[in-house]
Parts: structure tokens; C-alpha cells; sequence
């Protein structure tokens, strides 16, 4: 199906934790609030619109944002309720359509042309979907329509917060063409700067410039850059999209120097990460190491393996090998992660013949220890190793 023939719907909730946080704790509707790591070291990891305006962003240091927004209340990470929350938007989701292409936790692509006949037209459908959420989860959401992906996700930026809006065939132009170039998929800073460069700012002036003259200065970025200009993108709403990366990564009160303390900061992540592979069925083959200095400076190094690991201690005996390749132990630490990468299904390939029974014990005692976590939740099993110093870190999650 054509894009002119589509009928592509970006859903997005508005400042989803923080929308979280609100909605659960009444007295702070209205008022800023920001999702985050301790108030001396962390990170923001969300920020209610009262916050926004004062400059908060997510991934700023926690003391800056506070600057900005002294009267801020802050709020811890909850992602148990964050989860559950978007389970119950995306059920709602999937009464209209199953072909969704999840992008996170809070955002997705629906592609309702089939649905049409059954709904209504597309901006009936994203209001029906919006009521929906607000009535049974108390959360709000903007919506985009339009013909293809790319529209529609510039759409439902148009219309934040609690809005929608529709972007028709015949309005493409209109819409597009008074827009900064940045508003374009993949036009970073540089691309920019060098767009500016040549006297290009917005979209209209872009759109001047032939196929043949973008590929000679951009490569074949050029040639996506002279579709969007146009408004083209023919890429379907994936609904067999994969995640690309699991990972954990921590931001600590105090700086870390202890070598030993880093491994069982490690090995913490390790546990986190090996438990969130499982519980999505998949195990992967590149473990990368993150480490950022007191001084900003951050530093990753990466293995990849030639069987898939989902067991932590697997994860954590190669997350010691690759912090062993930094300067971790001789400058202090300020926040660790590791994340593995190069997914595939969880059991894919054929352990060596003599590593297959470990192989398997493994296995079978994560599903165990999996169960019990379950049960129990995530406190309930730890590792020997954490009890002696259970990790206090600020939790962002990838």
C-alpha cells in the first residue's frame, strides 16, 4: 500500500513518568515535577510540562535542572508502575489495529488503514484512542495522522501536549516546507551547520536542491534528505520490530574508586540485565561496558561473543574483562553500565559440545531463580555477592 493510501497514526504519551507520578500522587498535579537520580549526583530521567518550562530537560544533571526549577518535587524511578501503565495504553492500542511498531515504553506507530471501514477515518480513530487512555488510565497522549511515519511523528510533536493533529495529502506542503531543516530525520547538528552553510534553513529552501546535487555532497544520506524533503517515506509500520540493546546503567551518589566495588556494581547490572533478556525471551552476543569519569568523559568497550549469553554471571565474568581495558580503578567513576546487543532468540545457536551441560544448568536455574523473582519480586533473590553492599544508584533504564 502506497503512502498516499496509508493511514499511519504516531501515539506518544505527554511526559509519561512524570504523568505517572502525577497521576498517582494527586497532590502533585500542576506542579513541576522531575523523574530522577539523587538530588547531588543523579540524572533527570523525565520532566512534567510545569518543569519543562523552566528549561528541564530529561538527561540533565539533576543539580542543573534543579537550578533551573528550584520548586520541583522529585520523584524516584518507579519502572514497575511505568511498565504497567504502558501495558494497559497499548492493549488499548491493539483493539484498533494489530499492526503496531512499539519505538519505547511510551511511544508507538499504528498503521490503521485497514481498520478504517470498521473505526472510522484515521483522526476519528486517534480520538477514540485518546479518550480511551485518559478514562482508563488517567494518562493523556498526542496523536499524529498522516500518510506515512515521518508525518505522522512531526504531526503528533505539532500537537503536544494532549493534542492532535492531522496531516492530509494535500497539506504536506503547508506543513513542511516552513520547517527547520533539523525537524528532518537524521539532520544532526553537522548536517545542519553544513546545510546552513549553503544558505539552507528551512525545508522549502531544501526541497530546491536536486537528487543528484544532495548525493554528491551528503552521500546517500542526500538521497534521504531529498524525500523527507518531499515528504516521502515508504517504510511500513514494523509490528515484528526488535529492541536492539538491553541494558542498565547507574549513576552514582559517590564517586566510585574501589576497584572491587565497581565489580560488584557490575555484577549487579549484569543480574538486572540477564533478567530483563529473559523476561523478553532473548539473549545477546555483544556485551559493551559503559563507563563515565568524574569529569564527564565517557569511555565504552565492547566484546562480541559467538554464542548469545543471558545468564549474569556470564555477563558480569566479560563486563570485568572490558572494564579492565579502562582507567576505571585509576580515575574515579562516576556512572557504569553495561548493555548487551546483537539480540537473537533466547537458546539460538549450539554451545561447545563440552560447555553444553553448564549451558544448561544455567538455564534451567535462571528460569528457576526467574520464577522465584516473580513470585517474590526483584529484592526477594539477590546475589551473595550484593549482600554485603547492596548497589545505592540512581536507575536509568535504556
Amino acid at each position: 500500500m502506497t503512502s498516499a493510501r496509508r493511514c499511519i497514526l504516531h501515539l506518544d504519551l505527554d511526559a509519561f513518568y512524570a504523568a505517572v507520578e502525577q497521576r498517582d500522587h494527586p497532590q502533585l498535579q500542576g506542579r513541576p515535577v522531575i523523574v530522577g537520580g539523587s538530588l547531588r549526583r543523579g540524572v533527570v530521567c523525565a520532566a512534567s510540562y510545569e518543569a519543562r518550562y523552566y528549561g528541564v530537560r530529561s538527561a540533565m544533571p539533576m543539580a542543573q535542572a534543579l537550578r533551573l526549577c528550584p520548586e520541583a518535587v522529585v520523584q524516584p524511578v518507579r519502572m514497575a508502575e511505568y511498565r504497567a501503565a504502558s501495558r494497559a495504553v497499548f492493549a488499548i492500542f491493539a483493539r484498533y489495529t494489530d499492526c503496531i511498531e512499539a519505538l519505547s515504553i511510551d511511544e508507538a506507530f499504528l498503521d490503521v488503514s485497514h481498520s478504517l471501514r470498521l473505526f472510522g477515518p484515521g483522526a476519528a480513530i486517534a480520538g477514540k484512542i485518546r479518550q480511551e487512555v485518559r478514562d482508563e488510565t488517567g494518562l493523556t497522549l498526542s496523536a499524529g495522522i498522516a500518510p506515512n511515519k515521518f508525518l505522522a511523528k512531526l504531526a503528533s510533536e505539532a500537537a503536544k501536549p494532549d493534542g492532535l493533529r492531522e496531516i492530509h495529502p494535500d497539506q504536506i506542503d503547508a506543513f513542511l516546507l516552513p520547517l527547520p531543516v533539523r525537524s528532518l530525520w537524521g539532520v544532526g547538528a553537522v548536517t545542519a551547520e553544513r546545510l546552513a552553510a549553503m544558505g539552507i534553513r528551512q525545508v522549502g529552501e531544501l526541497r530546491r536542491l536536486s537528487r543528484d546535487f544532495l548525493h554528491r555532497r551528503f552521500g546517500t544520506a542526500g538521497g534521504l534528505l531529498y524525500e523527507l524533503a518531499r515528504g516521502i517515506d515508504e517504510r511500513p509500520v514494523d509490528s515484528e520490530a526488535r529492541i536492539k540493546s538491553i541494558g542498565h546503567e547507574d549513576t552514582y551518589a559517590e564517586d566510585l574508586r574501589d576497584t572491587e566495588v565497581m565489580r560488584r556494581e557490575l555484577l549487579a547490572l549484569s543480574e538486572r540485565v540477564a533478567g530483563r533478556l529473559r523476561r523478553k525471551g532473548v539473549q545477546g552476543r555483544c556485551v559493551t561496558v559503559k563507563v563515565k569519569f568524574a569529569d564527564f568523559s565517557v569511555v565504552t568497550r565492547s566484546r562480541t561473543l559467538s554464542t548469545g549469553l543471558s545468564n549474569g554471571g556470564e555477563i558480569f565474568s566479560v563486563a570485568c574483562e572490558l572494564l579492565g581495558q579502562t582507567e576505571a580503578g585509576r580515575r574515579p567513576v562516576r556512572l557504569l553500565g553495561v548493555s548487551l546487543s546483537t539480540l537473537e532468540a533466547l537458546g539460538a545457536g549450539q554451545p561447545e559440545l563440552f560447555s553444553a551441560p553448564r549451558h544448561e544448568r544455567l538455564l534451567r536455574l535462571d528460569r528457576a531463580v526467574d520464577a522465584l523473582r516473580e513470585r517474590f519480586g526483584d529484592p526477594g533473590v539477590v546475589k551473595a555477592g550484593l549482600l554485603a553492599h547492596p548497589p545505592s544508584a540512581s536507575d536509568v533504564e535504556e
